[in-house]
C-alpha cells in the first residue's frame, strides 16, 4: 500500500486486549510493514498473539519502561521510516496513512496529534495543554501535542538523540525537543483516539511530580537560558527595589539586597553554562551517529 517500506514499533506491557484487536488489522493492511511488539515485562499472553500474527517480538525479562521498549524498537528497526504507536486500543490505523504521507512530504517528525474529546480525562488535557503552552513558547512554533504516543520519524535523525531519551513515559517530549533544538521539521496531524483497552499504568498521584517536572525538562532540553534568564531578571529586579525602600526608608544598602543581586548573578551563570552543556549533548549526539555511520 506504501511506496516505501517502513517499520511499525508497538510498545506493549499487558496489553494483549489491545494487541488482538490492533495486530491482524496492521497485518492485513500493511503486509509489507516490518512489525516489532516490544514486550515490556508483560505477564499475559502477549507472546502468543505476536507468533499468531507473524510479527516480531522483543521480549524484556523485566519491565524497563515505555522509552525502554521504543527505543529497543527502534534500535532493532530495518527501515528509516520508524512509526511509533500504543498497544492499547486508543490509537487506530486510518491514521497511520496520513502521518507517513506528511512526513514523506519534507518533515523529520509527524505527530498525531489527539483532539480534547481524546484526552483520558480533564486533568490530562490541562496538564498536556500547559506542556504544548509552555514547548510552543520555548520552540517559537505551536506545538499541538507535545505527549502523543503516535508519531513517524526519520530513524537516521531519531537515533541521534536514543541515549537523551528517558526509559519512563516522557520519551514523546523529550524525542519533540530535542527535533526542535536541532533544527528538524515538527509536523502534526489531527487523530481521534478511541478509549484504550484495560487500565492504564500511569498513576495520577505517583507521576503528578514527574508531570510538574517535564515543564522544567521542556526548558532545559531546548534553551536553558530561557527558562534561567528570566529568573535572574526577577530576582534582579526584586534587588532594585528592595534597595530602592531600604535606601529611602533607612538610607543604607542591605544584605538582602546584596543576596538578591548576587542571586541573580548565580543563576544567569547557570543557565549560560546549562546552555552551553546542553548545545555540547546534542553536538556529542550527533558526532556519534556521525561515527557510526
Amino acid at each position: 500500500m506504501m511506496s516505501e517500506p517502513f517499520t511499525i514499533v508497538i510498545p506493549a506491557k499487558n496489553e494483549s486486549s489491545g494487541l488482538t484487536k490492533l495486530l491482524p488489522e496492521l497485518t492485513s493492511i500493511y503486509k509489507d510493514a516490518e512489525i516489532i511488539v516490544v514486550n515490556d515485562g508483560s505477564n499475559d499472553n502477549t507472546s502468543e498473539i505476536c507468533q499468531a500474527n507473524g510479527v516480531k517480538e522483543i521480549a524484556h525479562p523485566y519491565s524497563k519502561g515505555n522509552g525502554a521498549a521504543v527505543k529497543a524498537g527502534a534500535r532493532s528497526a530495518s527501515h528509516e521510516i520508524l512509526l511509533f504507536m500504543d498497544a492499547d486500543g486508543q490509537h487506530q490505523v486510518k491514521d497511520i496513512a496520513p502521518i507517513l504521507e506528511m512526513l514523506r512530504s519534507g518533515y523529520d517528525m509527524v505527530v498525531g496529534a489527539r483532539s480534547a474529546e481524546g484526552q483520558a480525562n480533564k486533568h490530562r488535557y490541562l496538564a498536556n495543554a500547559v506542556y504544548n503552552k509552555v514547548a510552543s513558547l520555548m520552540v517559537g512554533h505551536k506545538v499541538k501535542d507535545l505527549t502523543s504516543g503516535m508519531r513517524a520519524v526519520k530513524k537516521s535523525k531519531f537515533i541521534e538523540f536514543i541515549d537523551l531519551l528517558p526509559n519512563g513515559f516522557s520519551y514523546p517530549t523529550t524525542s519533540t525537543m530535542a527535533f526542535f533544538r536541532a533544527g528538524y521539521s515538527v509536523g502534526y496531524v489531527p487523530i481521534d483516539v478511541l478509549s484504550r483497552d484495560g487500565k492504564s499504568h500511569i498513576d495520577i498521584k505517583k507521576d503528578g511530580i514527574r508531570f510538574l517536572l517535564i515543564i522544567f525538562k521542556i526548558a532545559t532540553l531546548y534553551s536553558p537560558l530561557k527558562l534561567f534568564f528570566p529568573l535572574s531578571l526577577a530576582f534582579f529586579l526584586l534587588g532594585v527595589v528592595y534597595y530602592l525602600f531600604t535606601f529611602f526608608t533607612m538610607g543604607r544598602f542591605t544584605n538582602m539586597s546584596a543576596l538578591l543581586f548576587t542571586t541573580s548573578i548565580l543563576v544567569f551563570l547557570m543557565g549560560l553554562v546549562s546552555e552551553q552543556v546542553t548545545t555540547l549533548t546534542y553536538l556529542s549526539g550527533k558526532n556519534r551517529e556521525d561515527d557510526n555511520k
